[in-house]
């Protein structure tokens, strides 16, 4: 099984990484980095730089990777760069509202169109991590538009993908899923707030969750613990 982890270079993509190199059977692992660079080493791992958000990036990793069983996006932004979650809308720029879609929508539909072929020999899983905040029919509390919206669009580009990839890509499961509050940098200002648990442990949950799908169960958003999520 050959696996790709797009954000390896971050907390939960990090532990993800180590999760499938210690997996029975997995012959490959690719992780890509943008910012932070490779983290460890292992035989049977290769770190590629990579912008997620850049066509031609993902045009050309995908140009050297033929065959893939697993695609895993990690990456996302919550904050940075003097930006934060908007408590109303009248906190709401422009720009972060258009960098948060970029980072946490566009990108999996680059990775969908450039990989499907590379997906397509057998039984496969092509999942990205969402957010719990992102589910309209969960929303209870407001706030914090920008990430909300593109987390929700990035779950309509999945469930729209899923339809899709019945026809053209049939043993792919397209996934959905809520990692949980982990201890990593685009939980840590909200600490205090929140009951956050370590990048291993969301790791061992995901790896767990990704590796019982099946093509039945495409088009789903899934909570860590295997629960579904409202749309």
């Amino acid at each position: 099984m050959n696996v790709l982890v797009v954000g390896g270079g971050g907390g939960i993509g990090g532990a993800l990484v180590r999760a499938y190199l210690a997996h029975p059977g997995v012959e490959a692992v690719i992780a890509t980095c943008h910012r932070q660079g490779a983290t460890f080493t292992h035989p049977r791992l290769t770190w590629r730089a990579l912008d997620v958000s850049d066509e031609d990036q993902v045009a050309g990793l995908a140009a050297g990777i033929p065959s893939l069983q697993r695609l895993i996006n990690c990456v996302g932004v919550l904050h940075g760069d003097g930006w934060n979650p908007e408590k109303t809308v009248q906190s709401v720029d422009p720009a972060f509202f258009l960098r948060s879609v970029e980072v946490n929508t566009l990108p999996t539909l680059l990775l969908a169109k450039h990989f499907a072929k590379a997906l397509r020999g057998g039984p496969s899983v092509f999942a990205t991590l969402s957010a719990k905040v992102g589910s309209i029919g969960d929303n209870r509390l407001g706030g914090w538009y920008s990430y909300r919206a593109s987390k929700a669009a990035l779950n309509m580009a999945l469930k729209t993908l899923a339809l899709e990839w019945r026809v053209k890509l049939p043993h792919c499961c397209v996934a959905a899923i809520h990692p949980g509050t982990t201890e990593t940098a685009l939980s840590e200002p909200f600490g205090a707030q929140l009951a956050r648990v370590s990048p291993a442990a969301t790791a061992a949950r995901l790896h767990s969750l990704i590796e019982g799908l099946t093509s039945e169960q495409t088009g789903r958003f899934w909570h860590w613990d295997g629960s579904e999520l409202p749309w």
